[in-house]
């Protein structure tokens, strides 16, 4: 017994002094990457370039930063598309210089351009219908009424395009100019506003195309004063309207492109004789037209070509 327990003993003792396992060493674990958040890109430099008709009555074209806020004579006027053109435009009465300022990231910058004067004749209409001139029955002056709400509805129309850049064509092919923008009128003996339209003398039934690419606010066969009436919106608030016509051919909503047939030449309405009055609104400015016509093509190009 003495025997088994001291060979217990040693074998204790032996267990004891073997040397204990090796630790296994920790996995260095990789170090955390840290990302600086990137610099926020610099602010585009706001820069401002027009081109165009600087004259009483006319029409041009801006370029500046996408988004801009335009104002003409300190007068909010909408702001630049996603790419940064802006149409403008300056009435029959403006002054010697307009200012065009662009605003855009907290800055601002301006351009003063000299504004062409114009002389304007008077121009004689007579043998209209009375009632087209000084109406005087209540059922007439309700109808001008309501009529009157509907274009002040077709004018508020700010279209999303920009049919303007494209230029602008005639709306009719041949006819003569009876009637030049701006000229004051005396119907039937009275003094009235000036006439805002660019009259084209034409054939009944003359077709008429859209100049530029535009949606159709207003379609309506028979007003009091302009028969029947189309308005184009080119975008941007910048309208043009087609009188006394014989025949639409479109209809409110409808997107029309350059060239395409709206409808005919007529003489309804306020009209001695067949021809189309074709005018031109932007954001309450009454401009002319005529000076559209190539004119904001080449715009385009020169400030293309700036920028």
């Amino acid at each position: 017994m003495r025997a088994l327990l001291l060979a217990l003993a040693l074998a204790a003792c032996a267990a004891a002094e073997a040397p204990a396992p090796a630790e296994t060493p920790p996995v260095a674990e990789p170090p955390i990457a840290v990302t600086e958040p990137a610099a926020p890109p610099a602010p585009a430099t706001l820069t401002l370039n027009c081109a165009g008709a600087f004259t009483q009555g006319g029409v041009a074209l801006c370029r500046t930063l996408p988004g801009a806020a335009i104002a003409v004579d300190g007068v909010a006027s909408g702001q630049a598309d996603a790419q940064g053109w802006a149409v403008i435009g300056f009435n029959r009465e403006h002054g010697a210089e307009g200012v065009v300022t662009a605003r855009a990231h907290g800055a601002s910058t301006s351009a003063t351009y000299p504004i062409a004067p114009r002389e304007f004749d008077i121009q004689r209409v007579d043998g209209l219908p009375q009632q087209t001139v000084t109406p005087t029955d209540p059922a007439v002056l309700e109808r001008i009424a309501r009529e009157a709400a509907l274009k002040r509805e077709a004018f508020a129309s700010l279209a999303d395009m920009e049919g303007f850049l494209d230029g602008f064509i005639l709306p009719i092919e041949g006819g003569r100019v009876s009637g030049r923008w701006g000229n004051q009128r005396i119907l039937n003996g009275t003094p009235s506003t000036p006439h805002f339209g660019y009259d084209i003398a034409a054939p009944t039934g003359t077709p008429i195309r859209a100049p530029a690419a535009g949606v159709v606010t207003l379609a309506n066969p028979d007003m009091h004063y302009e028969g029947g009436l189309v308005f184009i919106d080119h975008g941007q608030g910048l309208i043009t309207m087609y009188l006394h016509m014989s025949r639409l051919d479109v209809n409110v909503g409808d997107r029309v492109e350059q060239g395409q047939v709206i409808g005919a030449v007529g003489s309804s309405g306020r009209a001695t004789g067949p021809h189309l009055c074709w005018r031109m609104r932007w954001r309450e400015r009454q401009l002319d037209p005529s000076v559209a016509v190539e004119g904001l093509a080449a715009a385009r190009a020169e400030l293309l070509v700036a920028n």
